[in-house]
């Protein structure tokens, strides 16, 4: 798809013609003998009767009178529906354009001469010579249409096209007021050329033919000449040669009969391109030789269909649709853009944005590429990955193995095609179960309360908790979850060795300390949605008592996941997940409601001393050393074989392996993915996989920071990271316990357990 190479904003007139400042080009004495001419001859051309002398002498006086200011604010700056696009981080690619009518308005050095001499040999010939209303034009009219005994001419300048369709594409209008300004009636029509002959007397020729090249229709859904050169010849219009701006010229009588992309239309369209070719020799735009040598010439069409919206993403990059739709819903809850989501995305389809966003096309790519790596298109099981940016909130990338299509599926299967958001999450997409990666929350939560990293706990499997629970795995009424390996997560763990291990048994007994409420309240804090039945779980009064959340049954999504660890990597700043990075509109800069929209909104949400303490025990699932304290092994070590550079992260499973998620972080990116069956969450993806989902986002981040600077964590204070306060004094095992005693609570609602190993 062709776009303008820089993006086009409507421009104000310019200065030679700024409302207020009277031109000489017409006197109002000849204002008013243009409509004593027009009080002879005028209403025979629109009805086949006479204006009464006493309509002309008071229209007459009115025409004197009038200035730019008196026009319709529509014709003083012409409203028309203008195409918005949206770009990738760089400005420059295209992701996706969005539009009611497919318009960009251009400069006049945006447009070809060439192109300016054929719309006026094609339309008005006299255009430079008369003041909006061409009075020898209506007296041939008037003939014509005497002698017919019907109105067949009605002798408009291209000016008086202007207004018509300025009037009638004026969005702010109704349609009945739409309708009304196209009648062939007496009062409109001498309205136009009331209208015309103002313009003719406020901007100069160049303004008014740039302005009327911008609005007008030229078939196949393009409207004005940029649209036109790409839909025709998939160029732009300053490119544009004789032979088809003589084309795209006479398309304009009847965009349906001369359309050369329609059936039988090729030879139409020649026709009446090798007239106005004859019409412009008329006109001494161009010599008889020139002429022939375009006549001789084929159409030479290279026919570009715009297309517009997410679904119209290049199928090269189909995988930038869930990313578009994302921006969508984004700019669907923006107020500044209108009162409701529906008036949101029709100023988007209207206002001529020019949105340069956060997605890093290069990311994009390359989580699309593991993803497919992982799982093929015609896999039914899936893995959505969300990279952002840690500080900002910019969202890089939302990637997975589906076609953003509406198209139909084969066999009724719900891939591969599907605009539902799988990454992003909707009210439609509550998410998927991300496994232990939620034990980031109960730590955060516990170090927020004053427990230190190397508080420790010695537990075994099975683990007999405070919880309450209907369902299982069930010790007495109580839930009871177990670890993966026992000889590896059983026994004494700190929140180093626990995190870096994954051990169930000691995150719920750290939960029961803390409080589950509190973590939950802390999830909440981070960014994390419930969408779902969730909810009711996670509210206040009912989460004190949901033990299970510390092994991620609750579903969420590879963005809310992703952001949650950015926060923690920013150090305790949250930020909002934000799809743009600015929004220029239609005047040329950033209007006060877009440079809102487009700030990031980010607060401080937990102390940095706690955020850096929870990245130090996050370093230990990786295999890294902790900047305080000491871990070994780790339940994602393999990450260390891929980067090069300090990284944070946690793996995840849910019960039985129906899910396996790895998020990963640095203090410049943060990565989430999970493998998961989204249409049905019984279909197990199984451990083994777990490895290509912590690959895929290692390899990610290796490459999307490749270059930059290798940056290190922040090391917490000895308070946070030492019961003691010193480092030399860390707490150390107990005395062995005898077993663990279940305490009371409220029942758990029959929630299902979570065994969850890593």
């Amino acid at each position: 798809m062709q776009v303008p190479a820089k993006p086009p904003v409507p421009e104000t007139p310019p200065e030679t013609a700024a409302p207020g400042k009277a031109r000489t080009t017409l006197s109002i004495a000849r204002k008013v003998l243009t409509l004593a001419m027009l009080g002879l001859v005028g209403g025979a051309v629109v009805a086949g009767a006479a204006l009464p002398a006493s309509a002309t002498a008071g229209l007459a006086a009115k025409l004197a009178s009038d200035s730019f200011e008196d026009l319709p604010s529509a014709l003083q700056t012409p409203p028309t529906a203008q195409t918005s696009y949206v770009y990738a981080n760089d400005g420059k690619t295209v992701i996706a354009q969005f539009y009611e009518e497919n318009r960009t308005d251009l400069d006049a050095d945006d447009i070809a001469k060439v192109m300016k001499d054929a719309i006026v040999a094609a339309e008005d010939t006299r255009f430079y010579v008369h003041g909006g209303v061409d009075v020898k034009g209506l007296v041939r009219a008037f003939v014509s249409n005497a002698q017919g005994g019907e109105v067949s001419q009605g002798a408009s300048t291209l000016t008086m096209q202007y207004v018509r369709n300025v009037l009638k594409n004026d969005p702010s209008i109704t349609e009945e007021e739409r309708q009304a300004a196209l009648e062939q009636t007496t009062g409109r029509k001498l309205q136009e050329i009331r209208y015309a002959v103002t313009i003719e007397d406020s901007l100069d020729k160049p303004e008014i033919l740039r302005r009327y090249l911008n609005i007008a229709y030229f078939g196949a859904n393009a409207y004005g000449i940029s649209a036109a050169a790409n839909a025709y010849f998939s160029t732009t219009a300053d490119k544009l040669t004789l032979g088809q701006a003589a084309m795209i010229a006479g398309l304009v009588q009847s965009p349906d009969q001369y359309n050369p992309l329609s059936e039988n239309g090729e030879t139409e369209a020649l026709t009446r391109r090798n007239y106005v070719l004859g019409a412009m020799v008329g006109t001494n735009a161009i010599t008889q030789a020139e002429a022939d040598k375009a006549i001789a010439e084929p159409l030479g069409l290279q026919p570009s269909r715009a297309r517009s919206n997410c679904t119209a993403v290049s199928e090269a990059h189909n995988s930038w649709g869930f990313f578009c739709d994302y921006f969508v819903s984004w700019w669907q809850e923006q107020e500044e853009f209108g009162s409701t989501p529906s008036a949101r995305y029709d100023s988007l389809k209207k206002g001529g944005f020019r949105v340069v966003t956060s997605m890093d096309a290069a990311i994009q790519n390359k989580l699309s590429d593991e993803s497919k790596n992982i799982y093929g298109f015609d896999n039914p099981k899936a893995a959505p990955f969300a990279a952002i940016e840690p500080n900002t909130g910019k969202v890089k990338a939302l990637a997975i193995n589906r076609h953003y299509s509406i198209e139909d599926n084969p066999g009724g299967k719900k891939y591969p095609n599907t605009v539902n958001q799988l990454v992003a999450g909707s009210e439609d997409s509550a998410g998927y179960q991300f496994g232990s990666t939620f034990k980031m929350f109960v730590m955060l939560a516990a170090l927020e309360n004053g427990i230190a990293l190397d508080k420790g706990f010695t537990t075994k499997s099975p683990y007999k908790s405070k919880y309450p629970i209907g369902g299982q795995p069930n010790c007495g009424g109580y839930w009871c979850p177990s670890n993966a390996s026992t000889s590896y997560q059983d026994g004494y763990q700190n929140m180093w060795t626990g995190f870096g291990k994954s051990s169930n048994t000691f995150f719920v007994k750290l939960e029961e300390t803390v409080g589950a409420d509190k973590a939950v309240e802390m999830a909440k804090r981070l960014g994390i949605k419930f969408r779902n039945g969730d909810a009711k779980f996670a509210e206040e009064g009912a989460s004190a008592s949901w033990g299970t959340f510390t092994l991620g049954v609750s579903s969420t999504t590879p963005l809310d996941m992703a952001n949650a660890y950015a926060t923690v990597a920013a150090e305790g700043k949250y930020c909002a997940p934000t799809p743009v990075v600015s929004i220029i509109d239609t005047t040329g800069a950033a209007s006060e409601a877009a440079a809102k929209a487009a700030q990031p909104d980010c607060k401080q949400v937990i102390d940095k001393d706690v955020a850096r303490a929870a990245t130090d025990a996050a370093r230990c699932p990786l295999g890294q050393q902790p900047q305080q304290g000491a871990c070994s092994n780790g339940t994602s070590i393999e990450v260390r074989d891929i980067i090069d550079r300090p990284m944070a992260g946690k793996t995840g499973s849910s019960s039985d392996n129906e899910t396996e998620s790895f998020i990963g972080f640095t203090p410049q990116l943060a990565i989430a993915g999970i493998a998961v069956n989204p249409d049905n969450p019984r279909d197990a993806v199984g451990a083994p996989v777990q490895k290509e989902v912590i690959a895929a986002v290692a390899r990610t981040m290796r490459d999307a920071l490749k270059g930059q600077e290798k940056k290190n964590f922040n090391a917490p204070s000895a308070k946070i990271a030492f019961k003691s306060g010193n480092p030399s004094r860390p707490e150390t095992a107990p005395a062995p316990e005898k077993s663990s005693t279940p305490g009371g609570g409220n029942n758990n609602g029959g929630r299902p357990g979570n065994n969850g190993p890593r």
